[in-house]
């Protein structure tokens, strides 16, 4: 089934470069949605409108949705510092330089607040040097925490035995100082479960799938849902060839409930369920003429958080005019919004993409299977991007 204002994606399925792909674009109204390929490759069976994929860091910004009903109803609050549900990161030392030897620190000059784990600048997370470039990824890979590399194969830890794990390492950076990827949003996830005090597959139901009817959007896939799982590839880093990275079948890691389910990147989901997603964030958080929302947790959500200098040392994660709300990616404050990918949303390692600008009232959500390699965009999003400005 191909939309004809995907048709010119579907070379790149015709080239090889991935066995198939499911996109939407809507304008208010006026939604088109292409499936494209096969779930695998060598497939005879057409990929289907409900293929499910690994959506990887799209998991953020819905794991941040469930954090703000929570300091909508008051469980939560931005500027609360984590220690009363986290007593583990109390009394945090921070690393004097990233090259310091782990013993080289400094106290912390404050707490760490859900305000800092929201907007990702906990002063932890990824670095962009190859592994073992200094003692603190080596030491984060060694605890098995799974958050400056690949969630892949997943920890065996479960939330409890993560952070007091992650609670030996001092930060990278004093809290709030600077912007980093990825690790605030594990931390987020073992929050909400101490917060709510239930497991964060039932808090994410609770408060945002079953409200927003995403019926197959879960931290794993059933059996009897198998035949409808997409198998996920990488290309080798050497050859290009693709490989398989993880099967839809009973040996994928997602055919079974993890350990460590976490608001990073281990969701699973359907395009129709990330339409209804993308929609209420559309509608300023409103679904179905509820808020599921305040407007002002949305307005904080989308506008962003960052300093000038936070943003310039990040380019190469969020782009020029890029900044960071509550979870997701934002125009940056002051900037031009740029035209390649307007609005608020995120990506996702495993090939996902999505995009809402409420100025145009235009969404896009893009849902492969090849994963990406670095943290440029691929041909094939680009091109979709394109599409998206033609609604």
């Amino acid at each position: 089934m191909t939309d004809a204002l995907f048709a010119r994606l579907a070379r790149h399925v015709e080239a090889g470069a991935l066995p198939g792909f499911v996109a939407l674009g809507a304008r208010g109204s006026d939604v088109h949605v292409a499936a494209v390929g096969s779930r695998t490759f060598g497939d005879t069976e057409p990929i289907g409108r409900d293929a499910i994929f690994r959506l990887a860091s799209l998991t953020k910004p819905i794991a941040a949705v469930a954090a703000m009903t929570m300091i909508d109803d008051g469980t939560l609050s931005l500027d609360a510092t984590v220690e009363r549900w986290l007593p583990e990161l109390a009394d945090r030392r921070v690393l004097r330089s990233i090259e310091s030897p782990l013993d080289d620190t400094v106290p912390a000059d404050r707490p760490i607040t859900v305000e800092d784990v929201l907007t990702y600048r906990i002063g932890f997370g990824s670095v962009m040097a190859p592994p073992d470039t200094f003692p603190i990824q080596t030491a984060e890979a060694a605890l098995d925490l799974k958050t400056l590399g690949p969630p892949w194969p997943p920890s065996s830890l479960d939330h409890d035995q993560w952070i007091a794990r992650f609670a030996t390492l001092p930060l990278m950076h004093q809290p709030g100082r600077e912007w980093r990827y990825n690790t605030s949003a594990h931390v987020l996830g073992v929050l909400l479960e101490r917060a709510a005090g239930a497991p964060l597959e039932r808090v994410l139901r609770q408060r945002v799938l079953d409200p927003l009817a995403m019926v197959d959007t879960a931290f794993s896939v059933p059996p009897a849902e198998m035949h409808r799982f997409t198998t996920a590839y990488a290309p080798d880093p050497d050859t290009g060839v693709m490989r398989v990275l993880d099967a839809n079948d009973a040996t994928s890691w997602w055919s079974r409930p993890p350990s460590l389910p976490t608001a990073s990147a281990w969701l699973v989901s359907t395009i129709d369920d990330m339409w209804s997603f993308a929609r209420m964030m559309a509608n300023g958080g409103a679904h179905q003429g509820r808020q599921l929302l305040s407007p002002a947790s949305f307005a904080s959500m989308t506008t962003d958080h960052l300093t000038p200098d936070q943003r310039a040392a990040s380019t190469l994660f969020l782009g020029q005019h890029t900044g960071w709300g509550l979870g997701l990616a934002v125009p940056a404050a002051g900037d031009p919004v740029p035209a390649e990918q307007p609005g608020f949303g995120w990506d996702g390692g495993t090939g996902t993409s999505w995009r809402t600008d409420p100025a145009s009232g235009r969404t896009g959500i893009l849902l492969t299977q090849r994963a990406m390699t670095s943290p440029e965009p691929p041909a094939l999003f680009g091109e979709f991007w394109d599409c998206i400005a033609d609604l």
